[in-house]
């Protein structure tokens, strides 16, 4: 381990050319490695190299992500994220619900603090682990969301699905989320950013406000009664209008099994899947 840290340090002492604009993907993939090694490294020198490397890369990333606020209070966030999103070419759609640079280039572009204390679960609601932001991105351009559109988020823990409809549309987002301490942080990012069309309810999906939203999301945020109830409140909302579903993870299949609603085209695996009411 310690022969490949340090030739990993060594490459990135001789790569200057890492420090521009540009290589911000492989800056945070030189990090990750670094921090994945760090911890085995034997001796102080070059734990010291490592570090210093760290913070130089680190303090390039922060210059780059603070300007990308300041774009997206600009209202040029869209254009701004999406450069990055299709830069990554086949790998901004690659299937699965694995993390990758994106999500901690959404992670340091939204300003959210350390967040409180989570309260213990309820029976039936899942652990939060926020939607991987290239799913996210591809579900935006495949919605192709207008001005008169509203994408509510059924269980939106941090909210980054509304906040990057608010970023990246004219549509609003509005999440519905139980957790305090995760609506109060939603609602801070969404201010620092000045995103008037980000909104955060903090409440219990069963009661959510359903006449509002022209598209709904789900990323498995419970399971069981509680789905139930979401679908059957939902299944009752698309007897007097047409409105788009979509799932990701395991509540994807629950999705496809209602009678009320129709895929939107060929289902692709590991993927956010798009569903329309039937009229």
């Amino acid at each position: 381990m310690n022969d490949a840290l340090r030739a990993l340090i060594e490459a990135l002492e001789r790569d200057g050319a890492l420090d521009a604009p540009q290589r911000l993907r492989e800056r945070i993939e030189a990090l990750d490695r670094l921090d994945a090694w760090m911890p085995a490294a034997a001796g102080d020198a070059l734990l010291q190299r490592a570090q210093t490397i760290r913070q130089r890369l680190e303090a390039i990333d922060a210059a780059q992500f603070g300007a990308l606020r300041q774009a997206i209070r600009r209202g040029e966030g869209r254009d701004a994220l999406l450069h990055w999103w299709r830069a990554g070419g086949a790998a901004a759609c690659r299937p699965g619900d694995g993390y990758d640079w994106l999500d901690e280039l959404v992670g340091g572009v939204l300003p959210f603090g350390e967040p409180g204390e989570v309260s213990a679960l309820a029976p039936e609601m899942v652990f939060y682990q926020p939607t991987p932001a290239r799913h996210v991105l591809d579900l935006l351009d495949r919605l192709a969301l207008s001005g008169d559109d509203v994408l509510v988020d059924l269980g939106s823990g941090l909210g980054h699905v509304p906040l990057l409809t608010a970023i990246c549309t004219q549509a609003r987002g509005v999440g519905v989320e139980i957790e305090p301490v995760y609506v109060q942080g939603a609602r801070a990012c969404a201010q620092a950013l000045q995103l008037e069309n980000a909104r955060f309810v903090q409440g219990d999906a069963r009661e959510a406000d359903f006449a509002i939203g022209s598209v709904f999301y789900l990323y498995t945020p419970f399971t069981g009664t509680i789905l139930r109830n979401v679908l059957d409140a939902l299944r009752g909302e698309a007897a007097r209008r047409a409105f788009r579903v979509c799932g990701f993870g395991p509540c994807t299949a629950a999705l496809a099994a209602e009678s009320w609603l129709v895929g939107d085209g060929e289902p692709a695996p590991g993927r956010v899947a798009i569903f329309r009411s039937k009229g």
